[in-house]
């Protein structure tokens, strides 16, 4: 008889199989989606060109109807994340531009957070299973590893930008990541990012480029945050070589 073991706290027992169809209505519904933004060229109006054209008329929205904007910020960018579409940049500096660096900061957390743990979800309800059947086997140790480290790894890949965010959405899904785990290490992980392009969208209007904001030495304080995320792994790990006989 197979146990879960009771010594791998963020472990979770593989889903039961899931309905065919239900899986097919998930992966129609991102096709659609992926297709719809492409196929009517949407990207045009999440890049910085667009958003500095229409800021008056955003700001005036917003001013006028500050819940509302409020909420179709934070569900339009959610959508955005759960799909994994383009212009996730985009959105956070609108989100400073609107709401300030602080309150857009949160809103950003939020939406993110939101829409990062739908595209997680998604991937471990459609491709989980089909992984585990084909290489579970050789995966089994490196998920137990993964699993009793999983927020300080997870931490670590938030913190630091060079992984693109969608991947780590998805990929973290096809491990035993317990949902509530991926969710705290990434709304924590995604704040100073957050912070910095929502405080460089209050001054938009001096804002030429992407790279401006995403300078050598803020990918390196980055970099440096997420070194000190695995510093407790790291720390075990040595301890544990240290006591044993």
């Amino acid at each position: 008889m197979n146990h879960v073991r009771a010594d791998v706290p963020d472990a979770e027992a593989p889903p039961a199989s899931s309905s065919p169809r239900g899986k097919i209505i998930v992966l129609g519904l991102f096709a659609a989606a992926v297709f719809v933004f492409f196929y009517f060229d949407l990207k045009q109006y999440v890049s910085l060109e667009a958003l500095k054209a229409n800021r008056d008329l955003l700001l005036a929205f917003t001013e006028a109807h500050y819940t509302s904007a409020v909420l179709i910020y934070i569900l339009i960018y959610c959508l955005q994340t759960a799909f994994s579409l383009p212009g996730a940049t985009i959105f956070t500096l609108a989100g400073g531009f609107l709401f300030g660096a602080v309150l857009g900061t949160v809103y950003v957390n939020i939406a993110a957070t939101a829409g990062a743990t739908l595209a997680f979800l998604a991937a471990r309800y459609l491709l989980r299973d089909w992984v585990e059947r084909k290489v579970g086997n050789r995966l089994a140790s490196i998920q137990e590893g993964f699993a009793k480290n999983a927020f300080s790894y997870l931490l670590t890949l938030r913190l630091i930008p060079l992984f693109p965010f969608f991947l780590v959405n998805l990929v973290s899904g096809l491990t035993r990541i317990a949902v509530g785990t991926f969710m705290a290490a990434t709304a924590i992980g995604i704040i100073p990012a957050s912070f910095v392009f929502a405080n460089a969208g209050r001054q938009l209007g001096s804002i030429n480029s992407l790279s401006e904001i995403a300078s050598p030495r803020v990918l390196g304080s980055f970099a440096l945050l997420g070194v000190l995320a695995l510093v407790p792994i790291v720390y075990r790990k040595l301890k544990r070589q240290k006591d044993a006989p």
